[in-house]
């Protein structure tokens, strides 16, 4: 049998994963509401049975994090998710506005294409699996190279766990040959409605060209600001908490602390009261020069969601047991101070302002690499907060660690590892991805003005300036509404006279006409409980609605056109 190259098979899975996904995609867009809570129930069983094996295979596979977090991410992304999103309508009528007669009625968007990332592969899966089918959508997965097999077996787990709970065949597929070609191709594909991006830079531009929606996510470079306000021992407890979650590998995680000269010396002394160790000029050389790539600011995978230990034994540095984070110092921000872009990793910038108005400065600076996603600031002044609300970050996060704090973990957003970063970050979408962002919304509307008499009818329609124009017209001026015959009618082979500013009388249709069902409650309809019953024609509300009799006699010329005059004059008032 003849070798078939990789790449090539690699597409023609793709191909097959597709369409097996649109079939998949058309037969759960039927599904209720039990059917599908049902459905998400087992499949959070299911994480959490195997959220510490999916987590042991993710850091034995990629080398990034800790098992214990990423068990925790696992559950995040499963029961907490759930908790959040089990009253969500997704499906049908989700919301209602009786006064303006107005509904929402969801539906969803169609197969999914979700690229998942190296640095929370488990995670990522299991949310974009459960968020696809809440909203009842199909999802093929396109999984990171580094991290294809964890991926490949969360994305499995959820799949079966899905069917056997009454979800389609093929709902959720993912590739087990990744290959650019592979993920070009299911970019692409006809059958992909949607993108849900998460992953480096390259990757969520490539989603964004691709022709079609996309949910895409940028870099983050969250700046922690502890203010002079703040509780400083609890701002640097939730700071290394955050930082050291998975060892940093959260795009929301901090990146760097700015604190202020009047409390710089009680954040340094807590900082290494908590295990943060304070690098050298030197010793920061050394670890920046392991961190990133030569002549850019991109992460070396080696050290990517790594200890502190592990990068200080790399670089040649003897640090304490007990090392928490590697702090180094910087005095600027951009080229020449790499520790000011993103590093996903146990290693944090340290800067000190003078006051809240440099500290504001300095975080816009900061989030000019990482735009957009994320940042936090400790104090308890309101009105500090309110100032940084101005800054360009989706997330704004107070008193709280980061990582958890972006995610929803510990605050009141909702869980979510695909965090928007609105158009600063060129993304299409600024909040914690969810499941309204997989539904379209179809608006109806019921009329509530009389569209014959809307202009008068309108007391803030007021330009008295028309009567003038009205009663001495210009030659050629077309004022006023458009008569019902743009041309005189001929009749008897002459040209007849026509009053454009005579208004024939409005004809009021009967309320409802065809049906004698009342206007119901979203819930009657949710339960197929229409009532609706149709009579025959459009007036058939009327109890003269005989439909007039079909002749197929020819109409005689002449009597066609006295009809026609005898119309004109009526019309006239003649």
């Amino acid at each position: 049998m003849q070798n078939i190259d990789y790449d090539l098979r690699s597409v023609q899975e793709v191909r097959d994963l597709a369409r097996l996904g649109q079939i998949a995609t058309e037969k759960i867009a039927n599904y209720t509401e039990d059917q599908i809570d049902r459905i998400i129930r087992n499949m959070v069983r299911v994480a959490e049975e195997n959220a510490v094996s999916l987590a042991q295979m993710a850091v034995e596979e990629t080398g990034f994090g800790k098992v214990a977090d990423k068990t925790y991410k696992n559950h995040m992304a499963s029961t907490l998710l759930y908790d959040a999103i089990k009253d969500m309508k997704t499906i049908g009528i989700v919301s209602e506005d009786p006064i303006a007669r107005t509904m929402d009625v969801a539906d969803p968007v169609g197969l999914l294409m979700g690229i998942v990332p190296s640095t929370n592969p488990t995670s990522t899966a299991i949310f974009k699996s459960i968020i696809a089918i809440k909203a009842r959508n199909a999802i093929v997965f396109s999984p990171h190279p580094s991290a294809a097999k964890c991926t490949l077996k969360a994305a499995t787990l959820m799949r079966d766990a899905a069917v056997e709970a009454g979800a389609p065949e093929n709902i959720i597929g993912c590739i087990s040959m990744p290959s650019m070609p592979a993920t070009d191709e299911l970019m692409h594909s006809k059958e992909v409605k949607m993108i849900i991006a998460t992953g480096g830079p390259g990757m969520v531009k490539a989603s964004y060209s691709a022709g079609k929606p996309a949910l895409g996510v940028g870099a983050g470079n969250s700046p922690a600001y502890i203010e002079r306000t703040a509780n400083v021992q609890q701002a640097v407890t939730n700071i290394i908490a955050s930082k050291t979650f998975d060892y940093g590998t959260i795009c929301a995680s901090e990146q760097s602390i700015i604190c202020e000269e009047c409390n710089k010396d009680a954040v340094i002394a807590e900082l290494k009261n908590q295990g943060a160790y304070f690098m050298s000029p030197e010793e920061t050389d050394k670890v920046c020069k392991l961190l990133f790539k030569a002549g850019g600011h991109a992460m070396n995978a080696k050290f990517v969601g790594r200890s502190p230990l592990h990068i200080a034994s790399a670089a040649g540095i003897n640090v304490p047991e007990n090392t928490t984070v590697l702090i180094g110092p910087q005095g600027g921000v951009g080229d020449g101070y790499p520790l000011s872009f993103e590093k996903l990793t146990s290693v944090l910038a340290f800067y000190v302002v003078n006051d809240w108005h440099e500290a504001c400065e300095l975080s816009i600076e900061l989030l000019q690499n990482g735009i957009g996603h994320t940042m936090s600031l400790h104090t308890e002044n309101k009105n500090i907060v309110l100032e940084f609300t101005k800054k360009p970050a989706s997330r704004i996060l107070v008193n709280t660690g980061s990582s958890m704090g972006g995610t929803g973990g510990s605050t009141g957003l909702i869980p979510s590892f695909t965090l928007g970063c609105g158009t600063w970050g060129g993304s299409s979408v600024s909040e914690n991805v969810s499941p309204m962002h997989l539904v379209n919304i179809k608006k109806v509307a019921y009329g509530i003005k009389n569209c014959a008499t809307l202009a008068a009818d309108d007391p803030t329609f007021n330009h008295p300036e028309l009567a003038n124009l009205n009663a001495a017209p210009a030659a050629g001026a077309n004022i006023g509404f458009t008569p019902i015959h743009p041309e005189p009618i001929p009749a008897s082979g002459a040209p007849m006279a026509f009053d454009t500013h005579t208004v024939a009388p409005t004809q009021v249709s009967p309320a409802n006409c065809g049906s004698t069902s009342a206007y119901l409650s979203p819930a009657d309809y949710q339960n197929n409980n229409s009532g609706i019953s149709y009579g025959v024609g459009c007036n058939s509300c009327s109890s003269n609605a005989d439909a007039p009799v079909a002749s197929d006699q020819p109409i005689d010329a002449n009597q066609l056109n006295d009809m026609i005059n005898a119309l004109v004059k009526a019309m006239k008032g003649e």
